[in-house]
């Protein structure tokens, strides 16, 4: 049989896969190409850094003399021979429990604000949501300190003291300050309720709900995976607060440690006292810490998140 004897249907259905393997891995070349700065950055901006961290955290450094092997001491010395440890994260503890819901709620009370408004939307949306651009640098929070100082404005409205200067109250302010830079979690809010169908209020209103039986049987199991996005990530970065704190207490925690939130007292350990090795167990305590609350988070999402389309669990 000879080749003109092969129909040309037959041959025209047979790719050659010398080609087709040919394109498939300059395909994967390129794509390897684009990936590569992201890649490089991933490796030597993070892997590495926490390959060293690892490392160090059992070790004894100091940062001037070469570090020296001890094992779990920094640990076991972490756990068991460290009350101001033990304080950083009971306030660090109080601190996510307090601020983040109130941030939330803040945050969500004005997003529905800002879905009846008409005029100028965009001026309101971006007027709240600059405080989330200005709120974590040092100058901010040192203003924050002056006006919750002694002396300061609210100090001289309500009579009560400086709040940074009372043990009482210093954390209080912290929280506030967290919760005045919700614009972040206010501008996913708002792009979540305008996702709800507005159908869905009008049969409502059409069987006789109030607008707080709207709210709590429309808006918020609607909004339940834009909520637990924010929860997520306000959380995550709750326990990594650090420029209020050192601000307010000017890096000591005080006063009698009520703002001794864990970052704080981990750069007092590695920076101000030089046990590089202790910061770095601290830092890996911290990290999964925050991964085992995440997947607390996700675990008892299942129960009152809701997703379009989604009937049983």
């Amino acid at each position: 049989m000879t080749t003109t004897d092969i129909p040309a249907a037959t041959a025209r259905r047979t790719p050659p896969p010398a080609a087709g393997k040919g394109a498939g891995r300059r395909r994967e070349g390129a794509a390897w190409v684009f990936l590569s700065p992201w890649v490089l950055g991933a490796s030597v901006l993070t892997l590495l850094p926490m390959a060293v961290s690892l490392y160090l955290s059992f070790t004894d450094y100091d940062m001037f003399n070469p570090p020296r092997w001890v094992g779990l001491r920094n640990y076991t010395q972490m756990f068991t021979e460290d009350p101001r440890y033990w304080r950083s994260v009971g306030t660090t503890l109080l601190y996510v429990v307090l601020a983040v819901p109130l941030q939330l709620a803040v945050a969500l009370a004005v997003a529905l604000a800002l879905k009846s408004v008409r005029r100028a939307k965009g001026f309101y949306r971006s007027a709240f949501y600059a405080p989330s651009l200005l709120g974590a640098s040092m100058s901010i929070a040192l203003v924050w300190r002056a006006i919750f100082n002694d002396g300061g404005t609210v100090d001289n409205l309500l009579g009560t003291g400086g709040w940074v200067t009372q043990p009482g109250w210093a954390l209080l302010a912290v929280a506030l300050l967290t919760v005045w830079q919700f614009g972040a979690p206010m501008v996913i809010f708002l792009a979540g309720l305008q996702q709800i169908p507005a159908e869905l209020y009008e049969a409502a209103a059409v069987d006789g709900a109030t607008r707080a039986r709207q709210f709590v049987s429309i808006t918020l199991p609607m909004l339940s995976p834009v909520l637990f996005f924010n929860l997520v990530l306000q959380t995550i970065q709750a326990f990594q607060v650090f420029t209020p704190a050192f601000a307010v207490s000017a890096g000591k925690g005080g006063p009698a440690d009520s703002t001794l939130f864990y970052t704080l007292y981990l750069y007092d350990r590695g920076f101000v006292a030089s046990h590089m090795g202790y910061a770095s167990a601290m830092a890996w305590v911290l990290l999964i810490a925050i991964g085992a609350v995440t997947a607390v988070l996700f675990r008892t999402s299942r129960a009152w998140v809701f997703y379009a389309g989604e009937e049983t669990r």
